[in-house]
């Protein structure tokens, strides 16, 4: 190993333990803390729940995956129209349900191996999906940056969208020409350079954090305590099928994350544990009133420019956020970042996941002259960016994303020549690679 690296079992003085932790933290801050903001979570919360998400993860991998999970972006639109349909309790009771699911996957895989996985969800599927829940969120961004925050009907403001603008342009300059560790942070960059801007034209009130206290209890939602959670089968079938596609982006990142740290997380400790500790986090993130999680990109960054593979690290930054979680100044502060600067960040946060998607299409290969793989992508875009929805009773709907999802899946299904594509998938040829060098756990 190069002298420079530490492993995934070495424990850094306590100065430098304590410096690389607070890097993973900013690394995640911004984007957990934004999910929450756009779908009405406390932000707070989000924070608590993905540390312990995190060390729960942590522990499920028996500690040989230095991975942080913080909010996923993928279930930002389900989140919002499950609120509408039953509020914030609905929501919960669907991200439980999205974390069984994940524990069903793992029980699979270990079982059967993850051919069968790819076999209903190839590139073809998946790639248009991540498309659709990126331009899915584009008119939120949008509202957010150019309209006054709750007026209705909408009223458009300069001040406000000009915030949108320069958060949006600070946050691209990070991500292009910043260098080294900032360069991993874009952000959160532009969320701080936003925020100094709005505070210079008047759009931000410091009285939320003057009025909170330096400790407090976040507003947790912990069901039978907090409400009584009941079943719906329309929040099910809104939430649940993004598990599936978070699922694949799963083993996306663990594929990423072996090559960064040089050792076949595949084979051990074993996708089937990777997949649970994320299953598992979500339904904690459940449990306590925050959004669904999941492993972050963001992270990985930090490990491959650090070459710091710690455990113990991540594990310090999952302490450091639910530590930040009961700091009510922190949480004050967070709340009165104005919502057109979130605005402008997400313009490219979501264009980057519609984008993420379009490279899922080209990393994989995928021909879109082929009629078959055309179809499925046309039928899931349309049906997914166009909002269609099958209502079956007034109390029973498929959402637009779930009916995208769950039509290319059949359409996969049905239509001739799937095992050929299946064989052509980059994930199930380097995990086959893997597999021949290394035995599964």
């Amino acid at each position: 190993m190069n002298q420079k690296e530490v492993g995934i079992r070495e424990i850094p003085s306590k100065g430098k333990w304590l410096v690389l932790s607070f890097q993973h933290l900013f690394a995640m801050f911004g984007a957990t803390i934004l999910v929450p903001f756009l779908v009405g979570l406390n932000p707070a919360v989000a924070l608590v729940s993905s540390g312990l998400g995190t060390l729960a993860y942590l522990l499920i991998t028996k500690g040989q995956i230095p991975a942080y999970l913080g909010s996923s972006f993928a279930f930002i639109a389900p989140i919002i129209l499950a609120k509408s349909l039953g509020g914030m309790e609905a929501v919960m009771v669907g991200s439980f349900l999205a974390g069984l699911v994940y524990g069903g996957v793992a029980v699979l895989i270990k079982t059967l191996g993850i051919k069968w996985l790819l076999q209903i969800l190839p590139p073809v599927v998946v790639g248009p999906v991540i498309i659709v829940i990126g331009l899915g969120l584009a008119t939120t961004a949008i509202d957010m940056a150019m309209y006054i925050p709750g007026s209705d009907p909408k009223v458009y403001s300069l001040p406000h969208f000009s915030a949108a603008l320069v958060t949006l342009g600070i946050t691209i300059i990070a991500a292009v020409f910043l260098k080294g560790f900032l360069n991993l942070i874009p952000v959160l960059v532009g969320i701080i350079g936003g925020y100094l801007y709005a505070y210079s034209i008047g759009l931000i009130d410091f009285t939320p954090v003057q009025e909170a206290s330096w400790l407090q209890v976040p507003d947790l939602m912990i069901p039978f305590v907090s409400y009584s959670p009941t079943f719906s089968w329309q929040i099910a079938l809104i939430m649940v099928p993004i598990a599936v596609v978070t699922i694949t982006e799963h083993i996306g990142d663990q594929m990423v994350l072996s090559k960064v740290v040089g050792k076949n997380f595949i084979a051990k400790p074993g996708l089937h544990r990777s997949i649970l500790g994320d299953g598992v986090a979500t339904i904690i993130a459940s449990c306590l009133g925050g959004p669904p999680n999941t492993t972050y990109g963001e992270n990985i960054g930090v490990l491959a420019i650090t070459r710091v593979f710690s455990v113990f690290v991540v594990g310090g930054a999952a302490l450091l956020a639910i530590a930040f979680g009961f700091v009510g100044k922190i949480t004050a502060l967070i709340s009165t970042i104005p919502t057109p600067v979130m605005g402008g960040v997400s313009i490219l946060l979501f264009g980057i996941i519609a984008s993420s998607g379009l490279r899922m299409l080209i990393d994989n290969k995928v021909d879109l002259g082929k009629k078959r793989n055309l179809v499925i992508s046309s039928v899931i875009l349309v049906l997914g960016v166009g909002g269609a929805t099958l209502q079956i009773t007034d109390e029973f709907q498929v959402a637009s994303m779930a009916l995208a999802t769950i039509t290319g899946i059949l359409l996969n299904l049905l239509i001739p020549g799937r095992d050929k594509d299946v064989q052509n998938t980059s994930i199930f040829k380097e995990d086959s690679q893997n597999q021949s060098k290394e035995p599964a756990a």
